[in-house]
């Protein structure tokens, strides 16, 4: 039956025309925007996932940083220990060489004492961004990662001990400022002082040595973590360029051939006008 008041086919046409078009705006959003889940309408666990993970590749990113200044910080305090070490190893020499009756112990004396002052020198001024791990005997947290069990995120740190080389009252190197090699019992006494030194700046160089290692290697880790998480939100919501720009051609073909259907079924009633000539 053909009707001038209902149109069938045009409605039919007309609905499919609008799916299209529905399809094909959100195939060009796609397209301009880059990404699949825009917001949570398109699809509301993706999008939820994604939220998530992107602020976890946020706080890796930050403790990257983080680990990036704590890695300078060991490794200034490393270089200083290992500078001590060597200023301690001249003293060495020139405490074995006071133990000769052949030599002017008072000038040995003088190289001594101006040796321990670059010591105390070299303590004070390893710092960086203010905080100085050679001056202390403490502990010192890094931050190192985020946790995430579930919907609880913790955070873990590096512990690890400061190394004392102080030269004042009740620091680690304190024994080598009373050395005194000016008399035969005080440079025979000397011998073991320095040699005890030596290894207090050995150990503390070690130390820091392997805190520095094992800080690089976290902040690589945390970095490559970064990367996949990021990896894994963009196959989460980021849209398949190739994909999409096939799907673009199809769209629009089936959107004109809508047109063209539409607009036959528009052109059927006319039809019915040849019945009544």
């Amino acid at each position: 039956m053909s009707s001038i008041l209902t149109n069938v086919g045009a409605m039919a046409a007309l609905q499919t025309l609008n799916a299209t078009n529905k399809a094909l705006t959100t195939t060009q959003n796609r397209i301009s925007s880059g990404m699949r889940v825009e917001s949570a309408k398109d699809n509301s666990s993706s999008w939820s996932i994604a939220t998530t993970m992107r602020g976890d590749v946020s706080g890796f990113k930050a403790i990257a940083d983080n680990l990036a200044l704590s890695e300078s910080t060991v490794s200034v305090a490393r270089e200083a220990s290992e500078t001590v070490s060597d200023l301690l190893t001249q003293i060495k020499s020139k405490v074995v060489l006071a133990n000769s009756d052949s030599v002017d112990t008072s000038k040995i004396q003088d190289d001594i004492d101006q040796l321990v002052d670059q010591i105390t020198n070299v303590v004070g001024s390893a710092q960086f961004n203010g905080v100085n791990l050679v001056d202390s005997a403490g502990s010192v947290d890094f931050l190192a990662s985020l946790d995430r069990s579930g919907a609880t995120v913790t955070v873990s740190n590096i512990t690890f001990n400061e190394q004392d080389l102080r030269t004042a009252a009740g620091g680690g190197l304190a024994a080598i400022t009373s050395i005194d090699v000016t008399t035969a019992a005080g440079a025979a006494a000397a011998v073991a002082t320095i040699e005890t030194a030596v290894g207090v700046a050995v150990d503390a160089a070690a130390s820091f040595g392997a805190v520095q290692g094992r800080v690089s290697i976290q902040r690589d880790f945390v970095s490559a973590m970064a990367d996949a998480m990021t990896a894994g939100v963009g196959s989460l919501v980021d849209a398949n360029m190739e994909e999409e720009a096939a799907r673009l051609t199809a769209l629009q073909t089936q959107q004109q051939l809508g047109i063209q259907g539409l607009s036959i079924a528009n052109a059927a009633p006319q039809n019915i006008l040849a019945l009544f000539r």
